[in-house]
Protein backbone atom coordinates (compact mmCIF):
# COMPACT_ATOMS: atom_id res chain seq x y z
CA UNK A 1 0.00 0.00 0.00
CA UNK A 2 1.16 3.57 -1.04
CA UNK A 3 0.56 5.87 1.96
CA UNK A 4 -1.08 6.28 5.05
CA UNK A 5 -4.69 6.45 6.41
CA UNK A 6 -6.52 8.74 8.77
CA UNK A 7 -10.35 8.10 10.13
CA UNK A 8 -11.38 9.94 12.96
CA UNK A 9 -12.83 6.85 14.41
CA UNK A 10 -9.53 6.29 15.59
CA UNK A 11 -9.77 9.32 17.99
CA UNK A 12 -11.13 10.14 21.11
CA UNK A 13 -14.35 11.57 20.37
CA UNK A 14 -13.70 15.03 22.19
CA UNK A 15 -10.35 15.34 20.14
CA UNK A 16 -11.87 14.37 16.36
CA UNK A 17 -12.19 18.24 15.14
CA UNK A 18 -9.04 19.49 16.31
CA UNK A 19 -7.34 16.13 15.32
CA UNK A 20 -8.74 16.70 11.56
CA UNK A 21 -8.15 21.01 11.97
CA UNK A 22 -4.30 19.73 12.24
CA UNK A 23 -4.55 17.00 9.72
CA UNK A 24 -6.00 20.01 6.81
CA UNK A 25 -2.76 22.15 7.87
CA UNK A 26 -0.21 19.24 7.56
CA UNK A 27 -2.04 17.97 4.13
CA UNK A 28 -2.26 21.04 1.97
CA UNK A 29 -1.61 24.42 4.18
CA UNK A 30 -2.72 25.99 7.29
CA UNK A 31 -6.12 27.20 7.35
CA UNK A 32 -8.98 28.32 9.57
CA UNK A 33 -11.34 25.12 10.35
CA UNK A 34 -14.39 25.56 11.58
CA UNK A 35 -18.00 22.89 11.61
CA UNK A 36 -21.58 22.74 12.92
CA UNK A 37 -20.52 19.20 13.86
CA UNK A 38 -17.11 19.92 15.43
CA UNK A 39 -18.96 18.66 19.15
CA UNK A 40 -19.33 15.36 16.85
CA UNK A 41 -17.12 14.85 13.96
CA UNK A 42 -16.68 12.88 11.61
CA UNK A 43 -14.06 12.36 8.67
CA UNK A 44 -11.90 10.08 7.08
CA UNK A 45 -8.98 11.02 4.46
CA UNK A 46 -6.03 8.96 2.55
CA UNK A 47 -2.31 10.17 1.91
CA UNK A 48 -1.09 8.85 -0.88
CA UNK A 49 2.67 10.10 -2.29
CA UNK A 50 3.50 9.66 -5.15
CA UNK A 51 7.11 10.72 -5.86
CA UNK A 52 6.41 14.95 -5.57
CA UNK A 53 2.80 14.75 -6.55
CA UNK A 54 0.49 14.15 -3.35
CA UNK A 55 -3.31 12.65 -3.76
CA UNK A 56 -5.64 12.48 -0.84
CA UNK A 57 -8.89 11.30 -1.20
CA UNK A 58 -11.07 12.33 1.89
CA UNK A 59 -14.68 12.34 3.06
CA UNK A 60 -15.85 14.83 5.96
CA UNK A 61 -19.25 16.34 7.56
CA UNK A 62 -20.01 20.25 6.39
CA UNK A 63 -16.77 22.24 6.95
CA UNK A 64 -15.83 25.33 6.53
CA UNK A 65 -11.63 26.04 5.19
CA UNK A 66 -10.64 29.80 4.85
CA UNK A 67 -7.45 30.81 4.21
CA UNK A 68 -6.49 34.86 4.53
CA UNK A 69 -3.65 36.45 2.98
CA UNK A 70 -2.21 37.00 6.46
CA UNK A 71 -2.01 32.83 6.44
CA UNK A 72 -0.43 32.89 3.22
CA UNK A 73 2.45 35.68 4.14
CA UNK A 74 2.96 32.81 6.80
CA UNK A 75 2.68 29.66 5.60
CA UNK A 76 2.95 29.15 1.24
CA UNK A 77 4.06 25.71 0.31
CA UNK A 78 3.74 26.88 -3.33
CA UNK A 79 1.48 24.33 -4.23
CA UNK A 80 -0.98 24.01 -7.38
CA UNK A 81 -4.27 22.42 -5.55
CA UNK A 82 -6.62 19.94 -8.01
CA UNK A 83 -9.60 19.71 -6.50
CA UNK A 84 -12.25 16.60 -7.53
CA UNK A 85 -15.98 16.92 -6.52
CA UNK A 86 -17.02 13.07 -6.00
CA UNK A 87 -20.02 13.37 -3.96
CA UNK A 88 -21.82 16.62 -2.21
CA UNK A 89 -20.44 19.94 -3.30
CA UNK A 90 -18.90 23.11 -2.99
CA UNK A 91 -18.96 26.51 -2.44
CA UNK A 92 -15.16 28.13 -3.01
CA UNK A 93 -14.31 31.83 -3.43
CA UNK A 94 -11.09 31.82 -4.29
CA UNK A 95 -9.04 34.81 -4.72
CA UNK A 96 -12.03 36.88 -5.56
CA UNK A 97 -13.42 34.01 -7.77
CA UNK A 98 -16.99 32.45 -6.77
CA UNK A 99 -18.51 29.45 -7.70
CA UNK A 100 -19.94 26.33 -6.78
CA UNK A 101 -18.51 22.68 -7.71
CA UNK A 102 -20.64 19.38 -7.45
CA UNK A 103 -19.89 15.78 -8.33
CA UNK A 104 -17.75 15.84 -11.36
CA UNK A 105 -16.73 18.77 -11.46
CA UNK A 106 -12.94 20.07 -10.97
CA UNK A 107 -10.83 23.49 -9.61
CA UNK A 108 -7.42 24.93 -9.61
CA UNK A 109 -6.43 26.98 -6.53
CA UNK A 110 -3.13 28.51 -5.49
CA UNK A 111 -1.98 27.88 -2.28
CA UNK A 112 -0.34 31.75 -2.58
CA UNK A 113 -3.89 33.22 -2.72
CA UNK A 114 -6.46 33.31 -0.27
CA UNK A 115 -9.54 31.26 -0.58
CA UNK A 116 -12.86 30.06 1.35
CA UNK A 117 -14.31 26.72 0.96
CA UNK A 118 -17.38 25.79 1.97
CA UNK A 119 -19.28 21.81 1.87
CA UNK A 120 -23.23 21.86 1.02
CA UNK A 121 -24.99 21.02 4.36
CA UNK A 122 -28.10 19.96 3.80
CA UNK A 123 -29.42 19.61 7.04
CA UNK A 124 -28.48 15.78 7.16
CA UNK A 125 -24.96 15.14 8.52
CA UNK A 126 -24.32 14.10 5.14
CA UNK A 127 -20.56 14.46 3.84
CA UNK A 128 -18.81 15.88 0.95
CA UNK A 129 -16.30 13.04 -0.74
CA UNK A 130 -13.65 14.43 -3.39
CA UNK A 131 -9.86 14.00 -4.07
CA UNK A 132 -7.16 16.82 -3.85
CA UNK A 133 -4.05 16.79 -5.79
CA UNK A 134 -1.08 18.43 -4.74
CA UNK A 135 1.45 19.36 -7.49
CA UNK A 136 4.48 21.68 -6.82
CA UNK A 137 4.29 24.55 -8.69
CA UNK A 138 8.04 24.70 -10.08
CA UNK A 139 7.06 20.84 -11.99
CA UNK A 140 4.06 22.81 -13.82
CA UNK A 141 5.47 23.01 -17.55
CA UNK A 142 2.50 25.68 -17.88
CA UNK A 143 1.59 27.30 -15.44
CA UNK A 144 -2.33 28.43 -14.80
CA UNK A 145 -3.52 31.78 -15.30
CA UNK A 146 -5.11 33.83 -12.45
CA UNK A 147 -8.55 33.57 -14.88
CA UNK A 148 -8.45 29.69 -14.39
CA UNK A 149 -7.81 29.40 -10.85
CA UNK A 150 -11.26 29.17 -9.25
CA UNK A 151 -12.88 28.30 -12.54
CA UNK A 152 -15.61 25.17 -12.89
CA UNK A 153 -13.37 22.62 -14.94
CA UNK A 154 -16.04 19.76 -15.96
CA UNK A 155 -14.39 16.05 -15.27
CA UNK A 156 -16.90 14.50 -17.83
CA UNK A 157 -15.20 14.77 -21.04
CA UNK A 158 -11.73 14.86 -22.83
CA UNK A 159 -8.78 14.61 -21.16
CA UNK A 160 -10.69 16.13 -17.90
CA UNK A 161 -12.51 13.15 -17.72
CA UNK A 162 -9.30 10.82 -18.25
CA UNK A 163 -7.86 12.66 -15.52
CA UNK A 164 -11.01 12.09 -13.00
CA UNK A 165 -10.59 8.04 -13.93
CA UNK A 166 -7.11 7.87 -13.50
CA UNK A 167 -7.23 9.83 -9.99
CA UNK A 168 -10.53 8.06 -8.72
CA UNK A 169 -8.78 5.03 -9.95
CA UNK A 170 -5.88 5.10 -7.77
CA UNK A 171 -7.48 5.66 -5.14
CA UNK A 172 -9.67 2.49 -5.61
CA UNK A 173 -6.16 0.32 -6.06
CA UNK A 174 -4.52 2.24 -3.42
CA UNK A 175 -4.37 -0.98 -0.94
CA UNK A 176 -3.19 -3.19 -4.18
CA UNK A 177 -0.42 -0.17 -5.40
CA UNK A 178 3.22 -0.33 -4.29
CA UNK A 179 6.41 2.11 -3.06
CA UNK A 180 7.75 1.01 -6.21
CA UNK A 181 5.12 1.72 -8.11
CA UNK A 182 4.83 5.60 -6.89
CA UNK A 183 7.19 7.30 -8.85
CA UNK A 184 5.85 5.98 -12.17
CA UNK A 185 2.31 7.11 -11.18
CA UNK A 186 3.10 10.51 -10.07
CA UNK A 187 4.90 11.25 -13.40
CA UNK A 188 1.81 9.97 -15.18
CA UNK A 189 -0.55 11.98 -13.36
CA UNK A 190 1.36 15.39 -13.64
CA UNK A 191 1.55 14.93 -17.32
CA UNK A 192 -2.27 14.51 -17.36
CA UNK A 193 -2.22 17.50 -14.83
CA UNK A 194 0.12 19.44 -16.93
CA UNK A 195 -1.55 18.72 -20.11
CA UNK A 196 -5.36 18.91 -19.20
CA UNK A 197 -4.09 22.63 -18.30
CA UNK A 198 -2.36 23.20 -21.46
CA UNK A 199 -5.62 22.38 -23.58
CA UNK A 200 -7.88 24.45 -21.60
CA UNK A 201 -5.62 27.49 -21.58
CA UNK A 202 -4.88 26.23 -25.67
CA UNK A 203 -0.90 26.42 -25.23
CA UNK A 204 -0.40 22.95 -25.66
CA UNK A 205 2.66 23.59 -27.73
CA UNK A 206 4.32 25.00 -24.65
CA UNK A 207 4.47 21.40 -23.39
CA UNK A 208 7.46 19.59 -23.52
CA UNK A 209 7.65 16.72 -25.91
CA UNK A 210 7.89 14.06 -23.43
CA UNK A 211 4.80 15.58 -21.65
CA UNK A 212 2.73 15.28 -24.75
CA UNK A 213 3.40 11.78 -25.54
CA UNK A 214 3.42 9.97 -22.41
CA UNK A 215 -0.04 11.88 -21.86
CA UNK A 216 -0.84 10.72 -25.47
CA UNK A 217 -0.15 7.23 -24.51
CA UNK A 218 -2.41 7.45 -21.54
CA UNK A 219 -5.17 8.45 -23.72
CA UNK A 220 -4.44 5.51 -25.98
CA UNK A 221 -4.31 3.00 -23.07
CA UNK A 222 -7.86 4.13 -22.08
CA UNK A 223 -9.73 4.66 -25.27
CA UNK A 224 -8.89 0.96 -25.53
CA UNK A 225 -10.29 -0.21 -22.37
CA UNK A 226 -13.16 1.95 -22.69
CA UNK A 227 -13.78 0.20 -26.58
CA UNK A 228 -12.40 -3.50 -25.61
CA UNK A 229 -16.26 -4.80 -26.94
CA UNK A 230 -16.30 -3.49 -30.03
CA UNK A 231 -15.15 -5.83 -32.93
CA UNK A 232 -13.81 -2.82 -34.93
CA UNK A 233 -11.52 -1.70 -32.41
CA UNK A 234 -7.94 -1.91 -34.40
CA UNK A 235 -4.85 0.24 -34.68
CA UNK A 236 -6.33 2.57 -37.36
CA UNK A 237 -9.25 3.68 -35.64
CA UNK A 238 -7.43 4.13 -32.66
CA UNK A 239 -4.79 5.94 -34.95
CA UNK A 240 -7.92 8.22 -36.32
CA UNK A 241 -9.40 8.51 -33.21
CA UNK A 242 -6.40 10.79 -31.75
CA UNK A 243 -5.02 12.50 -35.16
CA UNK A 244 -2.03 10.39 -35.14
CA UNK A 245 -0.77 8.37 -38.60
CA UNK A 246 -0.71 5.20 -37.59
CA UNK A 247 3.16 4.30 -37.95
CA UNK A 248 3.35 7.19 -34.69
CA UNK A 249 0.90 5.09 -33.22
CA UNK A 250 3.03 1.44 -33.30
CA UNK A 251 6.17 3.54 -32.85
CA UNK A 252 5.02 5.58 -29.48
CA UNK A 253 3.36 2.30 -28.08
CA UNK A 254 6.06 -0.31 -28.46
CA UNK A 255 8.39 2.69 -26.92
CA UNK A 256 6.37 2.88 -23.82
CA UNK A 257 5.17 -0.88 -22.90
CA UNK A 258 8.59 -2.43 -23.81
CA UNK A 259 7.64 -3.62 -26.87
CA UNK A 260 3.81 -4.96 -26.62
CA UNK A 261 2.40 -4.19 -29.87
CA UNK A 262 -1.15 -2.07 -30.34
CA UNK A 263 -2.98 -5.90 -31.57
CA UNK A 264 -1.35 -7.98 -28.79
CA UNK A 265 -2.50 -5.62 -26.39
CA UNK A 266 -5.93 -5.35 -27.36
CA UNK A 267 -6.22 -9.27 -27.66
CA UNK A 268 -4.87 -9.64 -24.25
CA UNK A 269 -6.91 -7.42 -22.39
CA UNK A 270 -10.18 -9.06 -24.02
CA UNK A 271 -9.35 -12.57 -22.74
CA UNK A 272 -8.01 -11.25 -19.73
CA UNK A 273 -11.89 -9.85 -19.20
CA UNK A 274 -13.19 -12.84 -20.61
CA UNK A 275 -11.33 -15.36 -18.35
CA UNK A 276 -12.10 -12.92 -15.21
CA UNK A 277 -16.02 -13.57 -16.09
CA UNK A 278 -15.89 -17.33 -17.36
CA UNK A 279 -14.36 -17.79 -13.42
CA UNK A 280 -17.61 -15.76 -12.08
CA UNK A 281 -20.27 -17.60 -10.38
CA UNK A 282 -22.92 -14.78 -10.77
CA UNK A 283 -22.34 -15.52 -14.62
CA UNK A 284 -22.39 -19.52 -15.11
CA UNK A 285 -25.55 -19.78 -16.64
CA UNK A 286 -24.28 -16.83 -19.36
CA UNK A 287 -22.71 -18.50 -22.62
CA UNK A 288 -19.82 -19.03 -23.66
CA UNK A 289 -19.94 -17.03 -27.08
CA UNK A 290 -21.97 -14.63 -25.11
CA UNK A 291 -19.00 -13.93 -22.92
CA UNK A 292 -16.66 -13.76 -25.58
CA UNK A 293 -18.67 -11.33 -27.77
CA UNK A 294 -18.68 -8.73 -24.77
CA UNK A 295 -15.47 -8.61 -24.97
CA UNK A 296 -15.76 -8.16 -28.83
CA UNK A 297 -14.11 -11.75 -29.99
CA UNK A 298 -17.51 -12.22 -31.74
CA UNK A 299 -15.74 -15.62 -33.97
CA UNK A 300 -16.11 -18.48 -31.47
CA UNK A 301 -13.20 -20.43 -33.29
CA UNK A 302 -11.15 -17.43 -32.91
CA UNK A 303 -11.97 -16.67 -29.22
CA UNK A 304 -11.31 -20.60 -28.44
CA UNK A 305 -8.00 -20.55 -30.29
CA UNK A 306 -6.46 -17.74 -28.79
CA UNK A 307 -8.14 -18.49 -24.98
CA UNK A 308 -6.28 -21.99 -24.97
CA UNK A 309 -2.93 -19.98 -26.35
CA UNK A 310 -2.86 -17.29 -23.30
CA UNK A 311 -4.20 -19.96 -20.58
CA UNK A 312 -3.56 -23.58 -21.68
CA UNK A 313 -7.33 -24.93 -21.67
CA UNK A 314 -10.06 -24.57 -24.25
CA UNK A 315 -12.80 -21.67 -22.66
CA UNK A 316 -15.24 -24.48 -21.05
CA UNK A 317 -12.73 -26.76 -19.85
CA UNK A 318 -11.66 -23.32 -17.41
CA UNK A 319 -14.71 -22.29 -16.35
CA UNK A 320 -15.77 -25.94 -14.98
CA UNK A 321 -12.66 -26.02 -13.15
CA UNK A 322 -12.83 -22.59 -11.97
CA UNK A 323 -16.33 -23.04 -10.42
CA UNK A 324 -15.59 -25.96 -9.30
CA UNK A 325 -12.61 -24.72 -7.25
CA UNK A 326 -15.31 -21.78 -6.39
CA UNK A 327 -17.62 -24.58 -4.81
CA UNK A 328 -15.20 -26.47 -2.53
CA UNK A 329 -14.14 -23.18 -1.07
CA UNK A 330 -17.69 -21.99 -0.17
CA UNK A 331 -18.56 -25.91 0.61
CA UNK A 332 -14.87 -26.05 3.26
CA UNK A 333 -16.35 -22.67 4.70
CA UNK A 334 -19.58 -23.47 5.51
CA UNK A 335 -18.38 -26.97 7.37
CA UNK A 336 -15.32 -25.30 8.59
CA UNK A 337 -17.58 -22.50 10.48
CA UNK A 338 -16.52 -19.97 13.16
CA UNK A 339 -13.22 -20.29 14.66
CA UNK A 340 -13.25 -20.90 18.15
CA UNK A 341 -12.23 -18.24 20.91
Amino acid sequence: MIGTVFRCADVPAEDRFEYWRERVGRTVAPADVTSDYATDYWAEQRLLQLGPVTIWPASFLPTRFRRSARMVRQSDPELYHLRLVVRGGLAVDHDGRADTYGPGDMYLADSSRPGDVRSYDDGERSPVTGVGVEVPKVLFPVPPHRELLGRRLSGREGTGALLKDFVTGLVRQADTLRPSDAPRLGTVLLDLVSTWVAQVLEAERALPPETRQRALITEIHAFIRQNLHDPELTPPVIAAAHHISLSYLHRVFQEQTGGETVAARIRRLRLEGARRDLADPALGSTPIHTIAARWGLPRASDFSRGFRAAYGLPPREFRQRALAAHRQTNAYTRTKGPARP
